[in-house]
């Protein structure tokens, strides 16, 4: 009973520091619209969070029209088809509902989503979630995609059977939102829970049991007596329950559930499949009293466009045009918006040049912050298109489709189709893309997914190649209309796809051994995305990118400066500091008409000093290469350099693989701060474009060095190295251990060395410069 006073504590100091602070659940099966609801009442004004303890997300928002100063927040929980739970993301939902989590008070109001095309399924969970006793109401969505079904829903008569208020709405046009808003506000003020009511007819061995288990729950947990009498119902009936509570339930619990099955056994009822059957036919029961069909089933033009998305040979072709599409935009229409905001870094860091005295604080702003923050933030256009592609893809329903489409060649390798959609995720970025693997039930499964989310080329991967294809790959058309960069870049895309498949089967047939289960997907009817609501997310999933800019790569880079400067001193630096001094001398004198003798100098005063002014140049050059090469950033370029030269990385490149551990997109602005300090693009061009700065880089023996063969080797380098210390710390997160974090940084490093080997040294072979 001590164990029981805590939690009961626990959840009693909860509730008392969020006096005054309501709280209205939104719920609801997957696909029914649910976020956008929440999204209608809150007005996009959300704020994503974790549930303390997961990574599962937590979403909240105020709700629009609450009375001041009596503050309303709304919870958008996770999408579930019943209160059993088979998945993290399910369980979350379960416990919020039920009241387990001590961070969250019961809810005011309960508002639970319904998808009016598709209702019987719907109400199953709707039933389980009214049999709770909250004050309750139904936001009966998408009634114009029953309408256009020939359905017919009478929102009053199903209001009668559920007891409990039905708004109809549309929620992608706001239709009924104001209404749902205020049936809420009104529950709000004066709670009206549903009437008592058990809609699945039980045999009578089952309720009496069941509300003798009620009392035990409602004894043990302090428990509101109707929510004890549906928990006691889903303990008895669902193996799953009890198993997934093993921490909350007892001992005591967990014998009175074991020693009432199987008294049940004994009576006859199979506890197993009683509860589910008795339930589909009340539902069915409030389905026929509500719904009228106007006209007979016929083929949608939904049904129709699917033949051919889902289709082995259309649908896949229409996938890669679709991804060639993607990846040729961000590179076409970003060009312009990038242009312009490297102006604008380009300008500002000139200003500072100009308008500071010369020093370490004036080199520390240019090279150090605006040069190297300002290398990534450029990227923000192609960040943006990348997320409002995906965008449009979520919210127009393709993605089920793809995952669909996908679940053929997963299947090959040992997963399935539900693996497609973390992985697509990670396309933006691998942490909420390994986090979306609790959707998966199979924990091989689920594993083998979060090994291989990071070989998907997330958006910080996205700087790093643009700048290496801009600095290496040639502009040309290939077929007169694609261009050669924005293929390279596709290319990149796929062979961390394709590897990941390959690595994927490696798993499956030795470590993580296991036959892939059955693909049950649910295809969500095709709808009109909401412009506001893809914009918004778009921009939310870019403000990470930029946050991370302005935080974490701007600290990066003010350390990557002091390592790129300090020390200072050196032998050959003094001695092409006094060289220097001697020729600035000389030009003095030349420009002041003086005779000067000097080999190789050219007899006319303005050839002499133009030779001179090349001289200084090249002195200053040497110069800067020599302050970084003895520098401590150098010294660890250089530590490192056996160990990537077969790649055909040189130190400083090192650098930037070394920093960029932190997170990816730091090589650019490492390489940006890098070649600034070392004075490679001239004067004039100290804040200028790091494309054109890397190009003009030079080996020992004066070939270029970043060439296609280069660019080649270190793209794939990226592609495959695990440079994200964020996804090793949610990795760990995730699976509960160091050892699966640890063996997927490790495996992938050793992926990547030997990928770029691979590039580097057959293409050496083969005549690649």
């Amino acid at each position: 009973m001590a164990s029981d006073g805590r939690t009961t504590l626990t959840r009693t100091s909860a509730v008392a520091g969020s006096v005054g602070l309501r709280y209205v659940f939104i719920t609801g099966n997957p696909n029914c619209g649910k976020t956008t609801v929440f999204n209608a009442l809150t007005g996009l004004r959300a704020k994503v969070g974790n549930y303390a303890g997961v990574t599962v997300e937590r979403k909240e928002g105020p709700l629009l029209g609450a009375p001041k100063g009596r503050p309303v927040r709304v919870l958008d929980l996770p999408g579930t088809y019943s209160l059993t739970p088979h998945s993290l993301d399910e369980q979350i939902a379960r416990d919020v509902l039920l009241g387990r989590l001590p961070e969250l008070p019961p809810p005011s109001v309960i508002v639970v989503v319904v998808d009016a095309s598709n209702l019987q399924r719907n109400l199953y969970y709707a039933t389980q979630v009214i049999e709770l006793g909250h004050p309750t109401v139904v936001a009966l969505n998408m009634m114009d995609v029953a309408a256009s079904l020939g359905l017919k829903v009478d929102a009053e008569k199903l209001a009668e059977q559920l007891g409990v208020p039905v708004i109809p709405v549309v929620a992608s046009t706001g239709e009924g939102i104001p209404q749902l808003r205020v049936r809420i506000l009104a529950l709000l003020e004066k709670p009206e829970p549903p009437a008592r009511r058990r809609f699945p007819v039980l045999p009578e061995a089952l309720v009496q049991e069941a509300q003798k288990l009620a009392a035990l729950l409602t004894w043990t947990f302090q428990e509101r007596r109707v929510q004890a009498e549906a928990e006691a119902l889903l303990l008895l009936s669902n193996e799953q329950v009890l198993a997934s509570g093993q921490t909350h339930y007892t001992p005591g619990v967990q014998q009175a559930v074991a020693a009432a099955r199987k008294r049940l056994e004994e009576a006859g009822v199979d506890w197993r499949s009683v509860v589910i059957e008795a339930r589909y036919r009340a539902v069915a029961r409030i389905e026929a009293a509500a719904v009228a069909r106007l006209w007979a089933p016929r083929e949608t033009w939904s049904d129709r466009v699917d033949r051919i998305v889902t289709h082995r040979v259309w649908g896949t072709l229409i996938f890669l045009a679709l991804m060639a599409l993607m990846f040729q935009c961000i590179f076409v229409f970003a060009r312009i918006p990038m242009e312009a905001l490297q102006g604008a870094v380009d300008a500002l860091g000139a200003w500072v040049g100009r308008t500071l005295p010369p020093g370490d604080l004036t080199s520390l702003l240019t090279d150090g912050v605006i040069a190297g923050v300002g290398a990534v933030v450029v990227f923000l256009p192609q960040i943006l298109l990348l997320f409002l592609f995906l965008g449009f893809l979520e919210d127009t329903g393709y993605m089920a489709r793809a995952a669909f489409l996908m679940d053929r060649l997963m299947s090959k390798v040992g997963l399935h189709g539900k693996s497609f959609i973390p992985l697509l995720s990670s396309f933006a970025c691998a942490i909420p893309g390994i986090m979306a693997t609790r959707t998966i039930e199979n924990h091989r499964d689920r594993l083998v997914t979060i090994l291989i989310a990071p070989l998907m080329s997330c958006s910080a991967r996205l700087p790093v190649y643009t700048v290496l294809i801009a600095a290496c790959i040639p502009r040309q058309k290939v077929f007169g209309v694609f261009e050669l960069q924005g293929l390279t870049l596709m290319g990149l895309y796929l062979l961390g796809i394709v590897v990941a498949l390959a690595v994927a089967w490696l798993f499956k047939k030795t470590l993580l051994k296991g036959e892939p289960p059955l693909l049950i997907l649910e295809l969500p009817p095709y709808r009109r995305p909401v412009l506001k609501v893809v914009l918004h997310h778009m921009w939310e999933r870019s403000k990470v990118f930029l946050q991370r800019a302005g935080t974490v790569i701007l600290a990066i880079n003010i350390l990557l400066w002091f390592l790129a400067t300090y020390p200072r001193g050196s032998e050959a630096v003094a001695v092409i500091e006094k060289e220097r001094g001697r020729l600035e001398q000389l030009l003095t004198a030349v420009e002041a008409g003086r005779a000067v003798t000097l080999p190789d100098l050219p007899s006319a005063p303005e050839a002499a000093a133009e030779y001179l002014r090349g001289r200084l140049a090249e002195l200053e050059n040497q110069e800067a290469a020599e302050r970084l090469r003895y520098s401590f950033a150098g010294r660890l370029g250089h530590l490192i350099e056996p160990i990537i030269a077969p790649l055909g990385f040189d130190w400083k490149i090192g650098i930037g693989i070394i920093t960029s551990f932190a997170a990816r997109e730091v090589f650019v602005s490492t390489m940006s701060v890098v070649y600034n300090v070392g004075g490679q693009a001239g004067e004039e061009d100290e804040v200028g474009n790091l494309a054109q700065v890397m190009q003009a880089q030079r080996r020992p023996d004066g070939t270029p060095l970043y060439t296609p063969r280069l660019g080649l080797s270190l793209m794939v380098f990226y592609v495959f190295a695990l440079q994200c210390a964020s996804t090793v710390a949610i990795v760990r997160r995730e699976t509960n251990s160091w050892r699966w974090a640890v063996f997927q940084w490790c495996y992938l490093a050793v992926l990547a060395w030997a990928g770029s080997f691979l590039v580097w040294q057959v293409g050496g072979l083969l005549g690649w410069r």
